[in-house]
């Protein structure tokens, strides 16, 4: 794998300073798990291990579950075979966990705690020591209940070792040529259930489904949050334009439908990382919390 020289609104010297402070934080782990989603940060952190450790060295792990695309699962591992990265595909079995299915507002725990189990077996049954993980600064600001699991399991981050945030994340990634260098961000299918509502394998691929027919259609980086019989779609503005036109429009709503939805609206504040999390916020604010 080479550096491409490829010009990026950081300079060169910069990424590639912060490359080399990456591979640092690497090469003194001697062997490592990624786990590995197919996103540009766990695929930065895996491919420069692959990079420094070698391939025997520097394994990248996938949880496939019901709450993960199948479309994001076969990116990813057609990502993994172009880096030419060993890739190993676990079942983690979060959906029989009571704590998981219920939805509280520590859902994310749940899963990644029986992601991080899974990679904890395999470090052990093949003589690994470290397990990383694809966490960057930016997430450190955000709900996210799985960087408790994560903690519990001392799985490591070497994106917040060596500084970088999210965009620190793509400059380097396209210095470093990965194709996914600009890929939108992705969550589970299980972020699009409102917390609260059980969590099923069957209301999942309801979502995924309702999704694949924005998708087909030619939407990127869209959302279909489920609200019982409503399905309330978060787009990217620029696109909201495009769901204007006629044929689109009804397009959408009938394929949207078809996938067991009653109604279809649409978001007017457009696609927001997170919104889900919106509930949690009111909920505190209704009990007198802070906010």
């Amino acid at each position: 794998m080479r550096v491409d020289e490829t010009p990026t609104d950081m300079s060169y010297g910069d990424a590639a300073a912060m490359l080399v402070r990456l591979e640092d934080a690497l090469s003194r782990r001697g062997r490592v798990i990624t786990a590995y989603s197919g996103g540009v940060d766990s695929t930065l952190v895996a491919a420069v291990a692959r990079r420094v450790l070698g391939r025997d060295n520097a394994l990248a792990v996938i949880g496939d579950s019901p709450s993960l695309p199948r479309y994001e699962l076969e990116q990813a591992r057609q990502i993994a075979k172009d880096l030419d990265l060993e890739l190993i595909e676990v079942k983690p079995g979060e959906q029989d966990d009571a704590g998981y299915r219920a939805n509280a507002g520590d859902r994310c725990y749940f899963c990644k705690t029986h992601l991080y189990d899974s990679l904890r077996r395999l470090t052990k049954e093949l003589g690994f020591r470290y397990i990383a993980n694809g966490t960057n600064t930016d997430d450190l600001g955000d709900h996210r209940p799985g960087l408790v699991a994560a903690d519990e399991a001392e799985v490591i981050s070497p994106l917040i070792e060596t500084g970088l945030g999210k965009e620190q994340v793509r400059r380097v990634a396209q210095v470093l040529g990965l194709s996914n260098w600009d890929k939108p961000a992705a969550a589970c299918l299980a972020s699009r259930v409102p917390y609260g509502s059980e969590v099923t394998p069957q209301l999942l691929n309801q979502i995924e489904r309702a999704e694949d027919v924005l998708r087909g259609l030619g939407f990127t980086g869209c959302r279909v949050r489920h609200h019982g019989q409503v399905a309330r779609i978060e787009l990217p503005m620029d696109q909201v334009p495009r769901l204007m036109d006629e044929d689109v429009r009804q397009a959408v709503a009938q394929g949207v439908r078809s996938a067991g939805y009653l109604y279809v609206s649409l978001d007017l504040e457009g696609f927001r990382s997170g919104s889900g999390n919106l509930a949690l916020t009111v909920s505190a604010v209704g009990r007198g919390g802070d906010g």
